[in-house]
């Protein structure tokens, strides 16, 4: 009987250890550095919107995303590009508690030297907030966060 049980936990020893480098072999390929996307020279943006979006949104957007333009230092040369933010829609009052907020954005980079686009981005952005007067400048630094996080953007100095 003692031959069999440990022949049994031998066998678990093995096939845990197997298991478990499998798992940790899958799980180092979530973790691997994708090359990074195209970067752009970015010299102005305009945010532009639907009559519903409220102005702080709108400005919020607009401060950072310039903020973090002029704090953004390139040592190359990329190609130079405008942003166009559309934001589409925003939907208030969403979730169980009603604190959620969501806003539907499109992203445009047009060359400065032809006015050609040639990047597009869109996105939806969810925020929470309580308070419902701090709830459009939290919507605003989370729109601003993904755009600053797609065209590679410092964070700019507050």
């Amino acid at each position: 009987m003692n031959l069999f049980q440990s022949a049994i936990s031998r066998f678990l020893v093995f096939f845990i250890t197997v298991f478990s480098c499998a798992a940790l072999a899958s799980c180092g390929s979530m973790f691997s550095k994708e090359p990074p996307g195209p970067v752009y020279d970015i010299r102005s943006t305009v945010v532009l919107s639907g009559p519903k979006v409220p102005p702080v949104v709108l400005s919020g957007v607009g401060d950072r995303v310039n903020k973090a333009i002029n704090a953004t230092v390139r040592t190359e040369v990329y190609p130079r590009v405008v942003l166009t933010i559309r934001i589409l829609q925003v939907d208030r009052d969403q979730g169980y508690d009603k604190s959620q907020t969501s806003a539907k954005v499109t992203v445009d980079a047009a060359s400065v030297d032809d006015g050609t686009v040639i990047a597009v981005s869109s996105f939806t952005v969810l925020s929470r907030s309580n308070n419902a007067d701090a709830s459009d400048e939290i919507l605003a630094e989370n729109i601003s966060a993904r755009i600053r996080s797609i065209f590679t953007l410092s964070a700019g100095s507050e």
